[in-house]
């Protein structure tokens, strides 16, 4: 049985704090490899989407940097790892650039396949195959010293769509190669997209905590080959650099900057959009019965288990776009015919920040979890109203259209953080999304109820907001009996599933609880 995920923040924490002992051994360098150290990475605070990502998408460049207005991280012993939180958006057209070395003993020749044709990148554009040497320019000002930077940068970031009727796939690859023997390449962006250029932990400052002016701009070299204005080439913004000794732990641990709301990051859709065929796939959202279920230490709270499957023939797609409020992003369920290519989506509710906890967007109304009572009458709900979706377990492989290799595996990923412009929650055929219930607020509070025969309910697709083929599936009961012994201890006894030994062991429990 694969460990399932847990999305407690201690285990996110320990992660970044590991990633963190990984990337102060690396020495400093300029250059900024995106794909080249793992995923897990600070997550800055953003406090305003300027304006003029909505207006990139009427733009003539092909390439339009954007930034945020104001920025906030934190320290860690004396260093920053920053990207600055700036993105290159491909507004109109794709941007794809092809990079070759015939032998290890000539250069890389470099390839933009333009609008216009192919058009040769200058010589020395590319040393390696980790991106655009020198590509984004840097100019940190504070109490009138100037500091300035040259970075390279890779248009293979991890993509976010800004717009809900931009293509459904970015097709270009997730990062760009490091390997010192790779012999071509593939880098580029899906019109509508836009990606991190600049690699975080590639690029450490030591920067003493303050308020630093930040000018970004992508290096006039490359503006003019690619014929980027002026404006899209060139933002400013707000560097807020916070000591670590103010109470967090671990680099880049996010505080929400003051700051006026932000603004739509691209406009509505223009209509509705459209259904999935009465007869095209659809994915089929299923619970398996609460599983790994137990008590706390005091017998008061009742923890466990929850896994939500698609079993449709077609993957449960949603993206969130920000919305006018900085916590909100309108969500939209986007659907596929049986060749994979997208037919529509329509809008199915919100995505919301989750700052209290989880530190990452969650999407509302995926499922329910009821505490009932032997009359199957509701007796506690649970607190947990909201989930960030991820392919966390295999379930069956076995159904017809199931994704063998899904994405959306990964959470840093999957969930997105506070500077996000969209985020994309997937729940692949075949695979389930398991919470496990640690929390007070999650998990069933029962201190003041009696013993007595009850049952776990979960729910799939509670609001019925989610398109799905059959929803009299959606719900898994689990039968459980509590009892209080004569010392007054409280007693669980949960009732076995057919043959399924469904309790992890004390191990297992401990990793995915720390």
């Amino acid at each position: 049985m694969p460990l399932p995920r847990t999305r407690r923040a201690p285990l996110a924490r320990l992660l970044s704090l590991t990633a963190a002992a990984t990337a102060a051994a690396l020495p400093l360098t300029l250059g900024s490899h995106a794909g080249a150290v793992g995923t897990a990475r600070p997550e800055p605070t953003v406090a305003e989407v300027p304006a003029g990502l909505a207006r990139a998408a009427e733009g003539e460049s092909p390439l339009v940097l954007w930034a945020p207005s104001k920025i906030e991280t934190t320290a860690y012993r004396g260093r920053v790892y920053t990207g600055f939180g700036v993105r290159l958006v491909a507004p109109t057209a794709p941007v794809e650039i092809r990079a070759h070395r015939p032998s290890y003993d000539e250069e890389i020749a470099a390839t933009w396949l333009s609008p216009d044709g192919e058009k040769a990148l200058p010589a020395g554009s590319m040393t390696d195959f980790s991106g655009l040497d020198d590509l984004i320019e840097v100019e940190l000002t504070a109490k009138g010293t100037t500091r300035r930077l040259t970075l390279d940068g890779c248009l293979g970031g991890y993509a976010q769509r800004i717009r809900p009727d931009a293509p459904a796939r970015n097709p270009y690859p997730w990062g760009c190669p490091y390997n010192p023997f790779t012999v071509g390449s593939v880098m580029g962006l899906e019109a509508g997209y836009a990606a991190a250029p600049i690699d975080e932990w590639s690029n450490r400052l030591r920067i003493k905590p303050g308020k630093y002016d930040v000018t970004v701009r992508i290096a006039p070299a490359y503006a003019s080959f690619f014929g980027i204005s002026s404006d899209d080439a060139t933002q400013q913004l707000r560097l807020v650099v916070v000591d670590e000794g103010r109470g967090d732990s671990g680099p880049g641990v996010g505080r929400r900057a003051d700051g006026t709301p932000l603004q739509p990051a691209s406009p509505a859709p223009a209509g509705p959009g459209a259904e999935p065929a009465d007869d095209g796939p659809r994915p089929d959202l299923r619970s398996l019965p609460a599983w790994d279920i137990g008590l706390n230490g005091k017998g008061t709270v009742i923890r466990f288990a929850a896994t939500v499957w698609n079993a449709g023939d077609s993957p449960l797609v949603v993206d969130g776009f920000r919305a006018e409020d900085e916590d909100h992003m309108a969500a939209y369920q986007y659907f596929f015919d049986a060749s994979g290519e997208q037919t529509g989506y329509q809008e199915v509710g919100e995505m919301h920040w989750h700052a209290e906890n989880h530190q990452h967007w969650h999407f509302e109304d995926f499922a329910q979890y009821r505490l009932l009572g032997e009359d199957q009458r509701e007796v506690v709900l649970s607190g947990k109203q909201s989930f960030c979706l991820a392919n966390t377990d295999a379930v069956d492989y076995t159904v017809p259209g199931a994704d063998w290799h899904p994405e959306n595996t990964d959470l840093s990923t999957a969930c997105g953080g506070f500077d996000a412009i969209s985020v994309r929650q997937v729940l692949s055929a075949g695979s389930g999304d398991t919470y496990h219930q640690f929390r007070y607020g999650q998990a069933f509070g029962i201190k003041n109820v009696p013993d007595g025969v009850y049952y776990i309910a979960v729910q799939a697709n509670p609001m019925r907001n989610l398109v799905e083929s059959d929803v009299t599936n959606n719900d898994a009961l689990r039968k459980i009996e509590l009892r209080t012994t004569k010392r007054g201890e409280r007693r669980l006894k949960v009732h076995r599933v057919g043959v399924v030994e469904d309790q992890l062991p004390d191990w297992m429990r401990r990793a995915i609880t720390r």
